[in-house]
Formats: structure tokens, sequence, C-alpha cells
């Protein structure tokens, strides 16, 4: 139904940047909120941030003054914009979108992208 392909991952030194993209195809009509969630060896998954529809966002404190979620939605795209990145920001992200129609609810997930953050 939906189908989300994230990219910008990579090796980045510390205090340096990188801006993920999330490519959402098919049923996109009724995405509403947008998030991406991450996790680190070893540990569970965390959202990290969120926006709706109409560009509302959350953050966890960890990231808020560093990270910035946008979405384009004439490309169906959403973006993090990762800045001033830590060792401990490494991880795998991953782009989710939640859909809802008349009769259900759906959560799609993307196959992730490796960030590392070290010198």
């Amino acid at each position: 139904q939906v189908q989300l392909v994230e990219s910008g991952g990579g090796l980045v030194q510390p205090g340096g940047s990188l801006r993920l993209s999330c490519a959402a195809s098919g049923s996109t009509a009724n995405i509403n909120t947008m998030n991406w969630y991450r996790q680190a060896p070893g540990k569970g998954r965390e959202l990290v941030a969120s926006i709706t529809s109409l560009g509302r966002t959350n953050y966890v404190d960890s990231v808020k003054g560093r990270f910035t979620i946008s979405r384009d939605n004439a490309k169906n795209t959403v973006y993090l914009q990762m800045n001033s990145l830590k060792p401990e920001n490494t991880a795998v992200y991953y782009c989710n979108a939640h859909s809802q129609s008349t009769w259900a609810g759906y959560d799609h997930w993307g196959q992730g992208t490796q960030v590392t953050v070290s010198s």
C-alpha cells in the first residue's frame, strides 16, 4: 500500500551534518503523521521526530535545537536535517508513516539507513 525508502545516511564526523530523506510511494493520500525513529546498537527503537500533514512537529528532547524534521507533500517526502551530530546519534534511522482511512489505520516502515558519527 505504502512504500517508504530512506536515503542520506552515512559516515560523518562529530559536529557534522547529514540530511536524511524518506520518499513515500503507493497509497499516500491518507498519510497523516510521519516519523523518524532510530535504533542504536543494543538499544530499542526510539522516536526521534514527528511531523503531521499540517506541519506540526515534535522532537525527543535530546535532539531539540539540532535536528529538524520537514516534509514536502508534493514530493511525498519527509526529511530529517541533523546538525551538530554526536557519536551517540549513531543508529539506524527508520522512516515511519501512519495512514488512516475510514475503516482502519496503518503503520508503514522504511528499510532504515545507517548513520555513523565517528572521528
